[in-house]
Parts: C-alpha cells; sequence; structure tokens
C-alpha cells in the first residue's frame, strides 16, 4: 500500500507518466468530457469530492508548469476563482479562455479528472512541468 501521495490507482498512474507540457483537468461533475480522454471519476456524491480538495491533492503530487480555466469562474463562481489566484502565488502561470475555448481544449488532455464539484465554471486545465 502506499503511504504517501495519490492513492486513487487510476489518477496515480496519469500523473506518473505525464511529460513536460502534457496537460490534465480537474472538473466539475457537469463538464462534458471528450470522446477519447481517459475519464478518472472521483464523484461520489454533488460536492464530494470538491474541486478545491481535489486541485490541493493533486497539486502535491504535480509539478504544474501552467494552468486555463474559464474566464466565466470570476463572474459565476467567485467563492472558486480564488483558486486561480492561489495558483499564481505558487507560481503557476494562469491563463483566462472563454468556457466554450476550454472546453476546446480539453480535447488535448490525457485524462479529465471528474470531481463531485456541483457549482458552475470549477474546472481547470493544468500542463505539467518538469522537476528540473
Amino acid at each position: 500500500m502506499k503511504k504517501h501521495g495519490t492513492l486513487n490507482a487510476q489518477l496515480s498512474r496519469v500523473l506518473a507518466e505525464l511529460g513536460h507540457g502534457d496537460s490534465i483537468v480537474i472538473a466539475d461533475c457537469g463538464l462534458p468530457i471528450p470522446e477519447g480522454v481517459e475519464r478518472i471519476d472521483l464523484a461520489l456524491a454533488p460536492g464530494i469530492p470538491s474541486f478545491a480538495e481535489t486541485l490541493r491533492v493533486v497539486l502535491e503530487d504535480m509539478q504544474v508548469e501552467s494552468a486555463v480555466l474559464a474566464d466565466e469562474i470570476h463572474t459565476h463562481n467567485p467563492m472558486l476563482s480564488t483558486c486561480a489566484v492561489q495558483l499564481q502565488e505558487a507560481g503557476i502561470a494562469v491563463r483566462l479562455v472563454t468556457h466554450e475555448q476550454f472546453k476546446a481544449l480539453t480535447r488535448n488532455a490525457r485524462a479529465v479528472i471528474r470531481t463531485g464539484e456541483a457549482s458552475p465554471y470549477a474546472n481547470v486545465i493544468l500542463h505539467s512541468g518538469v522537476i528540473f
């Protein structure tokens, strides 16, 4: 049994397989997942696990170079828009796009992590960095 890090086997595998520039998506329970993109479904019930909890755990285990969020998060989900500020404070470059552009970008992700988050625009694309 693993002692530290991400315990979910599917998520742990995907994080270990990422190379520089690869991306994963952390998504609310309503984001459409493109055909052909791996789904890691963590959703148990509305709100469980939350977007913020999942993001925190992934950031502890993944070297992130940049992130993409839908601009609409600022007006439609101000509580979670603070995650963008936290990413920037952690030295992660953050880019904002429209929600439609965001959904198009998810087609290039290695995987989409579906959370139980049930609030609007609670989605982020994380681009892998390198540890050297």
